[in-house]
């Protein structure tokens, strides 16, 4: 069973429906022992950094997310809920995040030309940089679809794939247990699907 994690700030039923279409079982919880009790965690998040990460603290999911991935419980982190797996953030700020990850979050503003627009939102390549067991049916070149301001950097021990937006940015990150994406699968077709699957088929 995979624990969606409900703090009100994710796209849940999308998420859901993607996860049963590939044969997941799945709960959407904010109960710490429902979390407890199941196999693996999602968490989800669109919005803003410091929000999201009050939320998380306020509810005390942020002590139990440490400590069921300190366990060796899997994870997978989606959009704004990849980066809160980081150490920090900068976005409207400095902000903490849930530490599983070495690296900081920060601003596409500067780090790409400015013709671009920021928000990148649209589908873009995968340019992977390494296997893992999420990334079992990937291929490099594959297309995945983005919504973001801000990514991650500073990241390398944990980078997975990155993206071409007028520079090379974090697409997908894995370590160990610990793993996320950028991009939505739920919004990326069948590549998302996959992604899913192969998460929700992880074993060691």
């Amino acid at each position: 069973m995979i624990a969606l994690i409900d703090y009100g700030v994710g796209n849940l039923f999308s998420l859901k429906s993607s996860l049963r279409a590939v044969g997941a079982d799945v709960v959407v919880t904010s109960d710490p022992d429902t979390i407890k009790a199941c196999d693996k965690i999602i968490l989800p998040g669109v919005g803003a950094f410091g929000d999201a990460a009050e939320k998380l603290r306020v509810t005390g999911l942020d002590k139990v997310i440490r400590d069921e991935v300190k366990s060796g419980k899997k994870i997978f982190g989606i959009c704004l809920g990849m980066q809160l797996l980081f150490e920090k953030s900068f976005e409207y700020g400095e902000h903490e995040g849930l530490g599983l990850l070495k690296g900081s979050v920060v601003p596409m503003e500067g780090k790409i030309p400015s013709e671009l627009k920021i928000p990148h939102i649209g589908w873009n390549a995968l340019i992977t940089k390494k296997e893992h067991p999420i990334f079992k049916y990937v291929k490099n070149g594959d297309h995945v679809y983005f919504v973001h301001s801000y990514y991650a950097e500073g990241c390398d021990e944990s980078l997975l794939a990155t993206a071409e937006y007028g520079n090379e940015l974090t697409a997908a990150v894995a370590l160990k247990n610990v793993s996320g994406t950028q991009f939505h699968p739920e919004k990326s077709g069948d590549v998302g699907l996959s992604i899913l699957r192969a998460f929700a088929e992880w074993e060691d």
